[in-house]
């Protein structure tokens, strides 16, 4: 796993070229009048919204990440893995989804899509999407491209499998230190209205750290949504692209 656990993090930024949509955006855009109205409690046209991403789980860590998140009373969005991840830990899978978390794709084994062929790209989303589904019994609307690296080809096929890109503003490069109190720091340093924040549960470092996030970022006067949440009353287009 060392391999594709250090390939997380070669471009925390990525994509700065992109045509994305930002979340204002897509809440007020091509949105019925008759669709206009709160969803679930939360309104982040609004509230103060900000959403808590996880990327490349389950692991290890997820049953005490999950724990704290049931405990905060705080959804969050995984981008999960599926080879040594899902396949590993079907359980906690099901337990985000029964738990209320958003449960989405960050591919089956971590290629780096822009450099593989369209089938390649293609497998790598099917065949995680039908591992949720199995385990859930939905179909994933959302995937984050590993790396975040994306382009017209990933577009495409992410259109015609129904899937919309999420990308990211805040990030703790928590690949790269186990000292929780600095992810701490680089997160609430960042954090801003409508943000999504890119954390990863398999990190040692990374878990201990999300009780003081969340937290701190409630102390500011966030609420903490799902990326769904984050975007609505609109909804996430396939093929498009999301970031803040």
């Amino acid at each position: 796993m060392f391999v594709a656990v250090a390939s997380l993090g070669l471009a925390s930024s990525g994509c700065t070229e992109l045509d994305t949509t930002a979340p204002a955006a897509a809440r007020t855009h091509d949105v019925p009048a008759t669709a206009q109205a709160r969803f679930g409690t939360v309104d982040c046209r609004e509230a103060k919204c900000i959403a808590l991403t996880f990327d490349a789980g389950p692991s290890e860590n997820s049953a005490r990440l999950l724990d704290i998140l049931k405990e905060k009373r705080v959804p969050a969005t995984f981008f999960l893995l599926g080879k040594r991840h899902i396949e590993k830990y079907p359980e906690l899978v099901e337990r985000m989804a029964a738990e209320g978390h958003e449960v989405a794709s960050h591919t089956w084994d971590h290629k780096i899509l822009t450099r593989i062929t369209p089938a390649q790209i293609r497998g790598e989303l099917e065949r995680t999407d039908d591992a949720i589904e199995r385990i859930t019994g939905k179909k994933p609307t959302l995937m984050r491209p590993p790396q975040g690296r994306t382009d017209d080809t990933v577009h495409k096929i992410c259109r015609e499998l129904g899937l919309a890109e999420v990308l990211w503003s805040v990030t703790a490069k928590d690949y790269a230190t186990t000292d929780s109190a600095l992810i701490t720091k680089r997160v609430l340093a960042q954090a801003t209205r409508d943000g999504i924040i890119l954390l990863h549960d398999l990190y040692r470092g990374t878990v201990p750290a999300v009780p003081g996030i969340i937290d701190a970022l409630k102390a500011r006067g966030y609420v903490f949504v799902t990326v769904p949440q984050l975007l609505a009353p609109g909804k996430a287009e396939p093929g498009k692209v999301y970031r803040p």
